[in-house]
C-alpha cells in the first residue's frame, strides 16, 4: 500500500511570519529597547548654571576719575578693591565712601546692624553725607558726635534703610 502524505506549509519562509506568534514577542522586544533609552536619560547629571542680570551701562567721569560698568548685578560677594578705593556691587542698601582726592582716607566697617566710619584726624576736614550721588547739592555736614582716639576719628551709625554716601570736604 502506498501512502501519500501531503505536507502543509506552516507559512514560514520569505512570505512573512504567522500573525499570532510574533506580535507578543515584537511588542516585548520593543519595550525592552525603549526602556534602555529611558535608563540612559535618567542617568544624566543635574546642574544649575550661573547667570546674572546685566546689560547696557556706560562710563561716568569726574575730575581725574572714571568708572565704567554695566547695569545689573555684579557677582554678589565681597568688594572689589584697589589702593584706597573699594567698589561693592549688587542690589542692596549701601553705605559708601566718595573719596576726595588729597583728603584723608575714609574707612567703613559694617558689623551687624551698625556701621563705623573712621578717618585720620587732620584739621580742616569735615565729614559730609548725601543719600544721592547724582544730587551734587545734597551734601550736608554730618554733625553727629565723633570719637577721636590715637589720631583717628570714628563715627558709629545704625545701618540706614537706603543708600548713604560719605566724603571728607575741606571748606
Amino acid at each position: 500500500m502506498k501512502v501519500k502524505a501531503k505536507i502543509k506549509s506552516e507559512g514560514r519562509g520569505t512570505r512573512g511570519l504567522r500573525r499570532g506568534n510574533c506580535s507578543g514577542r515584537g511588542v516585548f522586544f520593543f519595550f525592552i529597547l525603549l526602556s534602555v533609552f529611558c535608563l540612559r536619560a535618567r542617568a544624566q547629571s543635574y546642574s544649575i548654571d550661573w547667570f546674572k542680570v546685566a546689560g547696557g551701562g556706560g562710563t561716568s567721569t569726574g575730575g581725574a576719575y572714571s568708572l565704567s560698568g554695566t547695569i545689573g548685578q555684579h557677582d554678589a560677594g565681597g568688594p572689589m578693591t584697589g589702593g584706597n578705593y573699594s567698589l561693592t556691587g549688587g542690589f542692596w542698601a549701601l553705605i559708601s565712601v566718595a573719596q576726595t582726592a588729597g583728603a584723608p582716607t575714609l574707612y567703613i566697617v559694617q558689623a551687624g546692624g551698625t556701621v563705623t566710619i573712621s578717618w585720620q584726624n587732620v584739621s580742616g576736614w569735615n565729614l559730609e553725607q548725601n543719600g544721592n550721588l547724582a544730587d551734587s547739592s545734597g551734601w550736608t555736614t554730618n554733625n553727629s558726635w565723633t570719637a577721636s582716639t590715637n589720631g583717628i576719628n570714628s563715627l558709629l551709625l545704625t545701618s540706614p534703610a537706603g543708600n548713604l554716601f560719605f566724603r571728607l570736604q575741606h571748606p
